[in-house]
């Protein structure tokens, strides 16, 4: 049943049978989840934690460390990534049989290049998050402006009024 696709509603619906007419019945909810967790039948964990190229069992084609340049690390990936499927062109043209191990390297670029990107998704989280964050800053204040000067105006439309009444 955990492993079905859409499994039936957890027991403790039942809980919340009596919500709309008493809301204060409904028990409170359960702390959130720490640690791992089974969902849909697989094994989670709530450590967000990228796991090393070594425990995924590949091997790591660019150096270890902290320190690691980024930039310069993909581009080097991406030329070595080039060469090699230009060698796999040639072995299929030459030597046909010996291209799985020129298919291998190519996989395991693409790891590293995979987990390179992956190392760079809590940045570019972060980037994200700053940039919608100023962009609402920017319609706020907009509409702070906005809000100004239809109030300057329609002041001036009841100067204007209060002119025309008293001198009628």
């Amino acid at each position: 049943m955990a492993t079905a696709t859409y499994p039936p509603p957890p027991p403790f619906y039942r809980l919340y049978k009596d919500y709309l007419e008493d809301p204060k019945s409904a028990p409170a909810p359960p702390p959130p989840i720490e640690g791992t967790y089974v969902c849909f039948g697989g094994n989670y964990t709530t450590d967000d934690v990228l796991p090393s190229l070594e425990e995924q069992g590949v091997r790591q084609l660019y150096p270890k460390g902290p320190n690691v340049d980024f930039k310069k690390e993909l581009r080097s990936l991406n030329r070595e990534l080039q060469l090699h499927i230009l060698e796999l062109a040639d072995v299929l043209v030459e030597r046909p049989s010996q291209y799985a191990r020129r298919v291998e390297d190519i996989s395991l670029i693409f790891k590293n290049l995979h987990h390179l990107l992956n190392s760079l998704r809590p940045h570019q989280a972060r980037a994200t998050l700053i940039h919608i964050l100023e962009l609402q800053i920017q319609s706020r204040k907009q509409a702070v402006e906005d809000i100004k000067r239809r109030r300057e105006e329609a002041k001036r439309i009841l100067k204007e009024s209060l002119g025309t009444l008293d001198g009628q």
